[in-house]
């Protein structure tokens, strides 16, 4: 079942990557309840996540169950067992060996979508590094950079950054909590290039805090993509994207020259815009718009432009 399944995606979605020149894809997302796998291609590597739930198998169950699943995905996607990487909720002792390294073992690669690479890390965090879901929301503000201010919040790997530079933004500013992601972000601009510039900038901060500093009239881009829920240490307080949205969006818009836009994004799909409290009449949603076709009829996020 899981076979003719995976063969049938893999048929239809392995040609639209083929003609639209992408390497980088989604390739199958939970499409049955019985196997809920998310897996992705990163060039010629693979990248397998088992969502968590209550399967009801032993440990030994579990293992021959995956061990088989990888079989038929190895059969049905051509790809070596070696080249696969298997992100497991638990690490778990025992029969599954070789693919458990995986959670141990540190792996980068540099893949590549369109021109531009991107350092990736398939074995190491749950998240690769490069979230594929925004790849037209990446080309569209790459078509819009060209000699504009761009600020990318939240900006995790940077890979909006990079798309801006390569669309030659005039200023690219930078922004996380996290030193771990910023040096990564560096290494994603300094690998197309983009370097030895005082205009690319990396700032280490709050986001809620860094937008109360920024000056008003700057920037023409921002791009918000900020987790669900975060309650760092380094942060005052917590950041909860339902009931502060409305807020940080306003700060963006304080810093916003006329005509300049929001792109904002958030994976909490209980989430609701509150439009009434934002200062603009400008809001399109655009989740539909940016939804690549790898994730059409499964996207878990919602994407928005807001215009000043």
């Amino acid at each position: 079942m899981f076979g003719n399944r995976l063969t049938k995606v893999f048929r239809r979605l392995g040609k639209q990557a083929k003609r639209l020149g992408i390497s980088c894809y989604r390739v199958y997302d939970h499409d049955l309840p019985e196997f809920p796998f998310c897996i992705e291609f990163y060039d010629d590597k693979l990248y397998m996540a088992e969502y968590k739930r209550r399967h009801g198998m032993t440990e030994e169950e579990h293992d021959d169950w995956i061990i088989q699943s990888l079989k038929v995905i190895t059969e049905v996607l051509g790809v070596s067992k070696d080249d696969i990487f298997l992100k497991l909720r638990q690490r778990k002792p025992g029969r599954l060996g070789q693919y458990q390294k995986f959670d141990r073992v540190q792996h980068e690669l540099i893949v590549h979508e369109k021109e531009l690479k991107f350092i990736v890390n398939l074995s190491d965090y749950l998240d690769t590094g490069l979230f594929l879901d925004h790849r037209i929301t990446r080309q569209l503000v790459r078509e819009q950079s060209g000699n504009k201010k761009v600020l990318n919040l939240f900006c995790y790997t940077a890979s909006f950054s990079v798309y801006a530079a390569a669309g030659g933004a005039a200023e690219v500013v930078s922004v996380d909590l996290s030193n771990t992601y910023l040096n990564w972000a560096r290494r994603n601009m300094e690998l197309n290039g983009f370097t030895g510039n005082a205009n690319y900038k990396y700032v280490q901060a709050d986001v809620r805090e860094y937008l109360k500093t920024i000056p008003s009239d700057h920037f023409d881009i921002v791009v918000i993509d900020p987790p669900t829920f975060s309650n760092s240490k380094r942060m005052e307080g917590f950041l909860d994207i339902q009931r502060d949205h409305a807020e940080l969006i306003n700060d963006c818009l304080k810093g916003m020259k006329e005509g300049g836009v929001i792109y904002f994004s958030t994976n909490y799909s209980k989430f609701v815009l509150e439009k009434e409290k934002i200062n603009t009449s400008s809001i399109k949603d655009i989740t539909k718009a940016t939804a690549a076709f790898d994730f059409e009829g499964k996207l878990s996020r919602f994407c928005f432009k807001i215009s000043l």
